[in-house]
């Protein structure tokens, strides 16, 4: 391709409301225009970036046997009624209207579609399993949408639904497609870690999402530094920090704390630790008000609180008028020593001792409380945030913190949609069965950012070989001016595309020095540069665009050096 046949528009000025790098480095390479909120167009130069990772996704997603499909972007809103999902997506879903005031809405996935279709076309257990998927454009109804393509309203995204007779046959899919997703992301050539996540509300049991591993990641992920357990920082198991309860040591006493409303003037005011203390947070229960007890120093972690069965789901705090009325003081004095509701406590709680706590009552404390003596609890479970330091839960080593970018998660979703929507077939006994789901998720566009994001560098995008959009850059200097540079050049050009290789040469009337930076912050791998000064030595100069480290190359055996930097 030669520039001026292609679209090629850069831009100096990094736009205002691009707060990340890939969003900033897309606009500037002009891969995308902004449309609207959310709402981007893919230029060509980007439109060929996300072509080729759409073709490594089909290319692993068919390998693994599963099937191509293309369903509807608009779905009739009676689906989402069949399962019940319309609350949980809420805002999200972009509900419109056709012309006989029909409801639909605008796809945010495909679970509904995807059961629609298999229960009218899967009738017997001969038929499974079966696995579909498609790469299809998405809308959800962000309320701030931001970072580009990275949350961006419409999206492109590839899902794949498997449906199965029992949970072996859905595990076994599932593994394959952890498989399949592994292959992709390492083709694309991106460092990442698979971890252990929460369903959320696609729902079903066992989840893992995919991270690319990137300092502006929104996702926190928490890994053994020297075994293999990673997870989602909402999912991370936090192990028990104390095994065992030490006896009593001191008397409960009542201690003014005026104006001490948090856990940090508390533990300074009373000069101790916080890890001395515990924090009591109130949340609506299913049957009573709920108790949630971390230690001082520790964070609740609201998904694990969320999915507890005592708690109302979704996770509400009460309010400052329903905490007075529960433990009749203000939040900064809630303590455990003579709550009347349903008390929950973190592992680590369950084992404290001569604990530092609120008393109930406003700017009064308790020290040296002690459980069964001077307060109880109904239930220990994980309910706090693992930290940096902890032991892993695998038992190998302990946990560090990574930042990632999510960019595929696969579940097992068990009969959760087949049931409500009544997608049967018939068993080997012949009695109707509800199909066993998993589903498997890829963000597409988000895929292309999440590449940006862990390869670049002050000068513009480093693109892995496999997703640039071009494979080599051919720079003439002065191109309209010397004719020898001109004939080298194109000599260069044609030998290459011959070869299939994929080659953009800057025909342009434009400065060298604005040639060359234009091509580093485009970021193709290998770039050719051609002037008279080199062929004035029958030499052109080769730059690898990860290090730019210039390298003097024969001009008669430049093809054979760039088919094997190519191949590297």
């Amino acid at each position: 391709m030669r520039t001026t046949a292609f679209h090629l528009v850069t831009r100096k000025e990094t736009p205002q409301d691009a707060e990340i790098i890939s969003h900033q480095l897309m606009i500037r390479t002009g891969m995308i225009r902004k449309l609207g909120a959310g709402l981007y167009t893919w230029a060509p130069l980007g439109l060929k970036v996300l072509q080729k990772i759409e073709n490594i996704i089909r290319e692993e997603m068919n390998a693994a046997g599963a099937l191509e499909m293309l369903m509807p972007a608009v779905q009739p809103k009676e689906l989402w009624q069949e399962t019940g999902r319309i609350e949980d997506f809420g805002g999200q879903l972009l509900a419109i209207h056709d012309r006989a005031e029909r409801d639909y809405f605008f796809g945010p996935t495909h679970e509904e579609v995807i059961t629609d279709f298999v229960r009218n076309e899967v009738n017997s257990y001969k038929q499974l399993p079966i696995n579909f998927y498609q790469i299809q454009t998405k809308f959800r109804d962000e309320i701030r949408p931001r970072f580009g393509v990275m949350r961006s309203r419409e999206f492109i995204m590839k899902d794949a639904y498997s449906f199965h007779l029992n949970h072996e046959s859905l595990v076994e899919t599932y593994e394959k497609m952890k498989l399949a997703y592994t292959n992709i992301i390492s083709r694309i050539g991106l460092d990442f870690r698979c971890v252990l996540a929460d369903s959320g509300a696609i729902g079903g049991s066992g989840s893992q999402e995919f991270h690319v591993i990137a300092d502006s990641g929104e996702d926190a992920i928490m890994y053994s530094e020297t075994g293999e357990y990673a997870a989602n920082l909402e999912k991370c198991e936090a192990v028990g920090l104390l095994d065992s309860r030490a006896a009593a040591t001191a008397e409960i006493e009542k201690i003014h704390t005026p104006e001490q409303k948090t856990i940090d003037s508390v533990a300074a005011f009373l000069q101790v630790d916080k890890t001395q203390t515990i924090k009591t947070l109130l949340v609506a229960g299913v049957d009573e008000p709920v108790a949630l007890v971390v230690r001082g120093d520790h964070s609740l972690n609201e998904v694990k609180a969320n999915n507890l069965a005592s708690v109302a789901s979704p996770l509400r705090m009460l309010d400052d008028d329903e905490i007075k009325a529960v433990a009749g003081c203000d939040a900064g004095s809630i303590g455990v020593k003579g709550f009347k509701g349903h008390v929950v406590v973190d592992r680590t709680v369950a084992n404290m001792s001569d604990f530092i706590c609120g008393a109930n009552e406003n700017d009064y404390h308790f020290t040296g409380v002690n459980w069964d003596r001077d307060a109880s609890f109904d239930e220990i479970q994980d309910i706090r945030d693992a930290q940096v330091g902890d032991p892993s839960p695998d038992g190998v080593g302990t946990l560090n913190v990574a930042r990632g970018i999510e960019v595929g998660h696969i579940f097992q979703l068990g009969n959760k949609y087949s049931k409500a929507m009544n997608a049967v077939v018939l068993n080997e006994q012949g009695k109707s069965q509800a199909m066993e789901m998993g589903c498997y998720g890829m963000g597409v566009t988000r895929m292309v950012a999440a590449a940006i994001e862990q390869n670049h560098d002050d000068k513009g995008i480093i693109w892995p070989a496999n997703i640039a959009p071009f494979a080599v850059a051919i720079l003439p200097m002065n191109y309209q001016k010397s004719e020898r540079v001109r004939r080298t050049a194109d000599e260069l050009y044609e030998s290459l595309t011959s070869q299939g290789i994929e080659v953009i040469l800057d025909d342009r009337k434009v400065r060298p020095g604005f040639m060359m930076s234009d091509f580093e912050l485009l970021g193709i791998p290998h770039q050719v540069i051609i002037g008279d000064r080199a062929l004035d030595e029958n030499e052109v100069e080769y730059r690898n665009r990860t290090d730019m480290e210039s390298i003097r190359v024969s001009r008669d055996t430049i093809n054979d050096f760039l088919a094997e930097q190519i191949k590297a």
